[in-house]
């Protein structure tokens, strides 16, 4: 199958982007990397009028430390974040993670704006920028906002942008020398979207957990933070029993949505089994 007929047009700036955008509210999409794009275009489920290439602006790439946080350009790719050293010693749940994303050809030439505007729900890095508490920047002819990524993911390919937005970064707050991370997820085979996935990270202090934000991905609609069933590990001074109560809780909590991969049942099983496993790592690795 070819896609549907369309016009095309390469933006030079991003002001250029955004004008396209705003005289084509309803009918243009934006092509960054193209890793989802074209693929969804050969099967018709993209049918637009006006397709705007972002791919060669150098403004919106980039990674950079800017006061209290990481800044990430939305148009930097995959493979860019995989190799910076920035992102390896500030954002190591980000770094632990995108190499689960797709293979090495798909993280060539995919960005993270991309990834994270297609709010694919079984996908890495919208997990990841919810457990980090990151901020996205958007822009339009009308200006810029931030939204923040706990606030952007709505539904299923469902997110905060307007018509004629572009997200044009991303902002990760730095950790102290108390923060944790943990990764895992649930693939058929390496490189496919998650069956379940789990991105945590959390702050451990006196040999307690002081905030924790754990996101599933991949078993429901949407990235799912956990709020109710991390409240165990923060008042219980014993850990075993706060995990088990944790896990006990967490199993009420989620709404799971089952897939032809994957039963609810499942999921369900895996998303306690990560839960756990992540908990326990996160407190083993937390030193003196």
């Amino acid at each position: 199958m070819k896609p549907v007929d369309f016009a095309y047009t390469k933006a030079r700036t991003l002001e250029d982007a955004m004008h396209a955008l705003g005289e084509n509210p309803d009918d243009a999409l934006l092509l960054a990397g193209g890793q989802s794009l074209i693929a969804t275009l050969n099967m018709r489920l993209s049918a637009p009028g006006l397709l705007v290439d972002i791919g060669e602006l150098d403004e919106l790439r980039g990674i950079e430390l800017v006061d209290d946080a990481v800044r990430i350009g939305a148009g930097t790719r995959h493979v860019e974040l995989q190799r910076s050293e920035i992102i390896a010693e500030h954002v190591p749940l980000i770094a632990e993670a995108i190499s689960h994303v797709a293979h090495p050809a798909i993280r060539n030439r995919g960005t993270i704006g991309g990834n994270l505007a297609l709010a694919d729900p079984a996908s890495e890095l919208p997990a990841c920028c919810m457990a980090l508490d990151a901020t996205f920047e958007l822009r339009s002819l009308a200006g810029k906002r931030q939204v923040a990524a706990r606030e952007f993911f709505i539904d299923l390919y469902e997110t905060a942008l307007n018509p004629g937005e572009i997200l044009t970064s991303v902002s990760v707050p730095l950790g102290t020398p108390r923060t944790r991370h943990a990764f895992r997820e649930f693939v058929r085979r390496r490189g496919d979207f998650a069956i379940a996935g789990l991105a945590i990270q959390g702050e451990l202090s006196d040999g307690r957990f002081a905030a924790l934000s754990p996101v599933f991905f991949g078993i429901s609609n949407k990235p799912t933070l956990v709020r109710k069933s991390i409240e165990p590990l923060l008042i219980n001074p014993v850990f075993a029993d706060g995990v088990r109560a944790a896990v006990d809780s967490l199993r009420d909590e989620l709404d799971i949505v089952g897939s032809v991969h994957a039963g609810a049942a499942f999921k369900r099983h895996l998303a306690c089994h990560y839960f756990a496993a992540t908990l326990r790592e996160m407190y083993e690795h937390a030193g003196p």
